[in-house]
């Protein structure tokens, strides 16, 4: 009998102290009631946290089985996720933030297209049947960047920046080692590079809520994103035609039992 398939969602975390327990337990008893087929593991990216996250984290670590603490000495939501998951050797990879605002019935269907050989799969909260509960203000900022997004890069997906992506092991060897962006440009980067390179994308249509605790300062990232995508726009310009370079391995993993993490 072959092995299961294999799966690893990270949560990108800072300062995530007053949310992170309630995140983690929520998100770990989904999956181990609805993916028992897959060989699933949480991996908590902790990207330089000041407070009492890295204490919370490992806690659940060593009691939660299949949950993982990987720190990372320095910040930056996107350099966490590309450490992390060129880390993985899972199969298939996701990341999905603590706030879980993605309601999670959209991780088996994540999965399902992942195994019917979708590249990349996304969530959207702009298409047809996605139900979304949020501040005006905020909708207006999120459409108006997409809207900027499409018109400057000519790209098809619809939402660049939801808190909801997975991976297939071969299009994640490829594409991740490619990003640049250390911060929240890395999202809109990593699926521009992806249709512009020709991988199968999948969006889904999802239930989403915002979080009301976010402590994204808005006019900040707003003014990197801009920044980011200046200078993502310049690379595709300079480059002339977009090619697929070679892809690579990823590292050693992450166990996935308490006898690998032992070693």
């Amino acid at each position: 009998m072959s092995a299961p398939r294999s799966y690893d969602c990270v949560i990108p975390v800072y300062n995530e102290e007053e949310r992170i327990e309630a995140g983690i337990e929520t998100l770990h008893a989904f999956l181990t009631e609805n993916l028992r087929d897959l060989d699933w593991c949480i991996i908590i990216a902790d990207n330089a946290s000041t407070d009492a996250t890295p204490e919370i984290a490992k806690r659940f670590a060593s009691r939660l089985p299949r949950v993982v603490y990987h720190r990372l000495d320095r910040k930056g939501r996107g350099r966490a996720l590309k450490a992390t998951w060129m880390e993985s050797q899972a199969d298939f990879v996701s990341y999905m933030d603590v706030d879980l605002s993605t309601n999670l019935k959209a991780v088996p269907e994540m999965i399902e297209l992942l195994e019917r050989g979708w590249d990349v799969v996304l969530g959207s909260r702009l298409i047809a049947g996605a139900n979304i509960t949020r501040c005006r203000a905020r909708e207006i900022i999120s459409r108006g960047w997409n809207f900027l997004v499409g018109a400057v890069f000519n790209t098809r997906f619809s939402d660049a920046q939801c808190g909801f992506k997975g991976l297939r092991l071969e299009a994640k060897e490829t594409l991740v080692p490619q990003l640049t962006d250390t911060k929240w440009f890395f999202d809109t980067e990593l699926l521009v590079l992806a249709e512009k390179q020709g991988f199968r994308m999948h969006e889904i249509a999802v239930e989403w809520t915002e979080d009301l605790e976010s402590t994204v300062r808005i006019p900040r990232t707003i003014v990197d994103d801009l920044l980011a995508m200046a200078r993502l726009k310049h690379h595709l310009a300079k480059s002339r035609h977009i090619s697929r370079p070679a892809a690579v391995p990823s590292g050693k993993g992450f166990p996935r039992t308490p006898a690998e993490a032992a070693e």
